[in-house]
C-alpha cells in the first residue's frame, strides 16, 4: 500500500454501523458510478457493452468494496492485501486501455467522474448515519487518496503496455524490412506485414541516406516508411548509412520525395510493387557503392556499366587490344579519339570540338585507328562492344 494511502487509512476507522450501512448501499453506488461514466465519458459507451462492460462493472464493485475494507479496518481483513489486489486490477485496466488503442485521457476522466459520484453517495450515507465532521473530512481525504492510487496504477499499466507493445511492434517492423530487402515470397511478406500491423502501400522506393539526416526528414515522409540501419546483417553499406523503404510511386509522389530528400545526400531507387522492394534496394545499394547521389534514374548508364566490373574490364581489354602495339601516350590519345568517334557517330567537327583538337588531327588519328582495327570499325557488333567498353569513362566524365 502506498505511504500516502496508508497514512490516510490509519487516520480513519469508520464505525461498524456506518460501514455496514454503506456496504449495504454499495450496489446502488456502483450502478450510479457506472451510469455516470457512460453518460459523461462518451468513449466508454461502447466498451461498457458486452463482456468488457461486465468486467468493468465487477472492477468498480471490487474497488468500492476494497475501499470500505480500507476505511473500516474490519477485523480479520488484511486491507493492505485487499488494496494491492485492487491496484493490480487498476494496473491491468490501464494495460487493457493501451491495447484497445485508447489514451489515458478517457480513463482519467472516468476516475474523476467515479470519485465524484462515489463521494457524493458515500458522504450522504455517512452524514445520514451521524458521522462526525472530523471523520467525514478524513473519509474525503481517504476517498481521493484511494482514487489517486488507482489512477496512478492505471497510468503505469498504460505506459508499460505501450512500451512493451511498441518494442514488440518495432521488432516486427524490423523483421518485415529485412524480409523485404531479402526478397522473401509474397505470402511470407503478407504474413510479416500483418504481424507488424503494417498496411502495405502499392509501391515502395528504397532510399539510402546518412543516419545523421534521418531525423530531419523522418517527419516529412509517409508514416508507413520502414527503416533499417547499416548494422543489420542484411545490408552492406558504408558505416553510418540507413536504408529506408518509402511508400512512393512514380509521378508526383516521386517528385515530392526527391524534393524532401534534396538536401539529405540521399540515393533514391526506383519505385517497385511493395513485394518487390528488393529490386529497388539492389539498385540503390549499387548506386550508393559507386558514390552516386540523388535519383538513380539519372545514373542508369553508370549502374548498368558497373553491374559486373570484371566483365566490363575484360570487354574493355578486348576492344583496346589492337592498341597494345603503340606507345602509352599514343594509346591514350587514340582511345579518346575512338570513344569520341563512337559517341559523335563519326562527325569530324563534333569529335574535334569534344577533344579540343583541330579536325585534321582527328582525321590523322582516325587513319591510325583504321590501320589498327581494319574492318572492325564498320562491324555493328564491334561498335556495340566498343561503345559499352568505353562508355564508363564517357559517363564518368559527363557526370
Amino acid at each position: 500500500m502506498a505511504d500516502h494511502l496508508a497514512r490516510e487509512q490509519m487516520a480513519l476507522r469508520l464505525p461498524a454501523a456506518i460501514a455496514t450501512q454503506m456496504r449495504h448501499d454499495m450496489e446502488g453506488v456502483s450502478e450510479q458510478v457506472i451510469a455516470a461514466v457512460i453518460s459523461e465519458v462518451p468513449s466508454y459507451r461502447d466498451p461498457f457493452r458486452g463482456r468488457m462492460g461486465r468486467n468493468i462493472e465487477v472492477a468498480v464493485k471490487v474497488a468500492l468494496d476494497g475501499f470500505l475494507d480500507l476505511a473500516s479496518r474490519r477485523e480479520g481483513i488484511d486491507a493492505g492485501e485487499q488494496v494491492e489486489a485492487v491496484l493490480e486490477a487498476a494496473y491491468a485496466l490501464g494495460r487493457g486501455e493501451a491495447r484497445s488503442g485508447r489514451s489515458m485521457d478517457a480513463l482519467a476522466q472516468a476516475y474523476r467522474v467515479g470519485a465524484r459520484v462515489a463521494w457524493r453517495e458515500m458522504s450522504s450515507a455517512a452524514v445520514n448515519n451521524g458521522l462526525a465532521a472530523t471523520m467525514l473530512a478524513r473519509l474525503a481525504e481517504l476517498v481521493f487518496a484511494y482514487i489517486d492510487e488507482l489512477s496512478d496504477a492505471s497510468v503505469s499499466g498504460h505506459a508499460d503496455e505501450l512500451a512493451t507493445s511498441g518494442r514488440l511492434r518495432q521488432r516486427r517492423l524490423d523483421r518485415l524490412t529485412t524480409r523485404l530487402i531479402e526478397g522473401a515470397s509474397e505470402s511470407e511478406l503478407a504474413a510479416a506485414a500483418e504481424r507488424a500491423d503494417w498496411e502495405p502501400p502499392a509501391s515502395l522506393t528504397a532510399v539510402v541516406l546518412p543516419e545523421s539526416k534521418v531525423r530531419s526528414v523522418r517527419g516529412l515522409l509517409d508514416p508507413r516508411t520502414l527503416f533499417l540501419a547499416d548494422d543489420a546483417s542484411t545490408v552492406d553499406l558504408a558505416s553510418g548509412s540507413v536504408v529506408l523503404l518509402v511508400p512512393a510511386a512514380a509521378g508526383r509522389s516521386r517528385t515530392v520525395l526527391l524534393r524532401v530528400l534534396a538536401d539529405a545526400t540521399a540515393v533514391v531507387g526506383p519505385a517497385r510493387p511493395w513485394t518487390q522492394a528488393r529490386s529497388s534496394y539492389l539498385r540503390v545499394a549499387q548506386a550508393h557503392q559507386l558514390g552516386l547521389t540523388g535519383d538513380t534514374d539519372l545514373h542508369l548508364a553508370r549502374v548498368v556499366l558497373n553491374a559486373d566490373t570484371d566483365a566490363l574490364a575484360d570487354l574493355r581489354a578486348r576492344v583496346l587490344a589492337p592498341l597494345d602495339a603503340v606507345s602509352a601516350t599514343s594509346r591514350t590519345k587514340l582511345t579518346e579519339t575512338l570513344n569520341a568517334w563512337l559517341l559523335h557517330q563519326g562527325r569530324r567537327d563534333d569529335i574535334a570540338g569534344a577533344l579540343f583538337v583541330h579536325p585534321q588531327t582527328v582525321r590523322y588519328r582516325m587513319g591510325q585507328l583504321r590501320d589498327l582495327y581494319g574492318d572492325r570499325l564498320t562491324d555493328p557488333e564491334f561498335v556495340r562492344d566498343a561503345t559499352i567498353a568505353l562508355g564508363e569513362s564517357a559517363v564518368a566524365t559527363s557526370a
